[in-house]
């Protein structure tokens, strides 16, 4: 369901929450879908059960996700605003130049890669025509 990379700089455990906010903000994981259990997505991912549970601590505590006792972990609400304006638009903003940042390791300019984004924004919205 999530994949996750070693080889990325980026902590597991932010690597993590970011693939189940993105899991809900596109429509793969939807309000009311429960998501597997600590102990199995710590072995299906192969990482220690206590990163899951952070993980799931901290987007329980955004409101994105709930613990049902007893029950399981289920979807909330929906990614796409998962919390205030600024709180997005800075996070967007940070988005924005690690996309910059990583298109230039790859060696694109912030235009080419700016170009490459708008044509799969385009792509994207004539797929979901």
């Amino acid at each position: 369901m999530f994949a996750l990379d070693p080889a990325d700089p980026m902590p597991l455990y932010a690597q993590l929450a970011r693939a189940i906010q993105a899991a809900t903000a596109t429509g793969r994981l939807a309000v009311g879908d429960q998501l597997p259990t600590v102990r199995q997505l710590a072995v299906d991912l192969r990482i220690n059960a206590n990163t899951v549970a952070k993980v799931y601590g901290e987007l329980e505590r955004t409101g994105l996700l709930e613990t049902r006792r007893g029950v399981g972990t289920f979807v909330r609400r929906s990614g796409e605003h998962n919390g205030p304006l600024a709180e997005r638009s800075a996070r967007l903003d940070e988005l924005v130049d690690r996309f910059i940042a990583e298109s230039a390791v790859l060696g694109f300019t912030a235009e080419e890669a700016a170009n490459r984004l708008a044509l799969r924004i385009r792509k994207k919205g004539s797929n979901d025509g």
